[in-house]
């Protein structure tokens, strides 16, 4: 091991790359792409991400997308500019692939929200019920879970089950409710999990926001809560909101999802007016903390050193990746 890696392996466990200096002189995108070919690696980017991060990825968007994209990735290395969970999914779908992260810390709160251990003696008492998680799930919530499904697909993977078949859907208890009404399934019942990004937009603030802006479009994901929802005039994905800027005539939106997605929609309608939806606190916009650590500096370390490594064992490989496939069959079977 060189002195420099053995540096970066350290400085990786106790602070996630943060004691490493970057040459300030360097152009980061010209070395990350230079990388890119050297390792034969590629560079998947969730909507989220920072707008530098974003304009060096090979593919950028949902869940389902990344998901689809990281089983058709040819590289040698699979770099997922996104939170923990969604690498671990790369990995499910590609064991025999280096994944990295470019940071470790880079969690997700709907994720920790729900426990395997925990949701293992939940299950437990529902024996007859088969398990729907979002795919904002650990990757050992996985192993315990029937199908995954993401915003994108969540109603048609819903309704690919039988009406009688009674229903546990994890973590998102928002996304959950949503599904209820969209679908009419009584027989589903609910983890109480959130996404820490999408529970605190204030009804208060986004209809002073629509006063000021009676023209605008409200659009929300539907990992908000019920009463922001009843709002929207539309409800997608953060695919499916994209889509809708891109083809609603309206010139204004606010936006009431993770701020980050607002950089592609001003890419693809740069002559519409994008506002972000109003939290509950003092920021002018919402971020997701977990998705903002990663950061183009990280990036490029990560890929020089292959580092963090996403490692996981081969039976959570195994039984985790089932959930996943399942769910890619009934995307492709929609058209999705």
């Amino acid at each position: 091991m060189t002195t420099d890696l053995a540096l970066a392996t350290r400085n990786l466990e106790s602070n996630g790359f943060l004691d490493l200096d970057v040459d300030p002189t360097l152009d980061l995108f010209e070395e990350i792409n230079r990388l890119k070919k050297e390792k034969n690696a590629i560079i998947l980017a969730h909507y989220y991400q920072e707008p530098d991060i974003q304009d060096i990825a090979d593919y950028i968007g949902d869940s389902l997308g990344l998901s689809q994209q990281a089983v058709q990735a040819e590289a040698d290395i699979i770099v997922f500019a996104g939170v923990h969970f969604m690498a671990e999914t790369a990995k499910m779908l590609n064991p025999h692939k280096k994944v990295i992260l470019p940071d470790l810390k880079a969690g997700c709160s709907l994720a920790d929200s729900c426990p395997a251990p925990v949701f293992r003696k939940f299950k437990e008492q529902h024996p007859d019920h088969i398990v729907v998680s979002y795919i904002n799930c650990t990757a050992e919530l996985k192993t315990l879970t029937d199908i995954c499904c993401t915003s994108t697909n969540a109603v048609q993977v819903i309704n690919s089950i039988p009406m009688d078949q009674p229903v546990i859907f994890a973590p998102d208890i928002n996304l959950g409710k949503y599904l209820q009404k969209k679908t009419g399934r009584e027989n589903m019942i609910l983890w109480n999990g959130t996404c820490m990004v999408h529970e605190i937009f204030s009804h208060e603030k986004i209809v002073k926001l629509q006063q000021r802006h009676p023209n605008a479009k409200f659009i929300a994901h539907p990992e908000c809560e019920p009463h922001i929802l009843e709002m929207a005039d539309f409800i997608g994905s953060t695919t499916g909101l994209l889509k809708y800027t891109m083809n609603d005539p309206s010139s204004e939106f606010i936006v009431a999802t993770e701020v980050g997605i607002i950089h592609q929609m001003e890419l693809k309608s740069p002559h519409k007016t994008f506002i972000p939806a109003p939290p509950n606190n003092t920021c002018a916009c919402n971020e997701c903390p977990h998705m903002k650590r990663n950061t183009l500096e990280k990036l490029y370390l990560s890929m020089k050193y292959e580092l963090p490594e996403i490692l996981l064992s081969d039976w959570v490989i195994k039984e985790g990746r089932k959930s996943i496939d399942r769910m890619l069959e009934i995307s492709a079977k929609a058209g999705l």
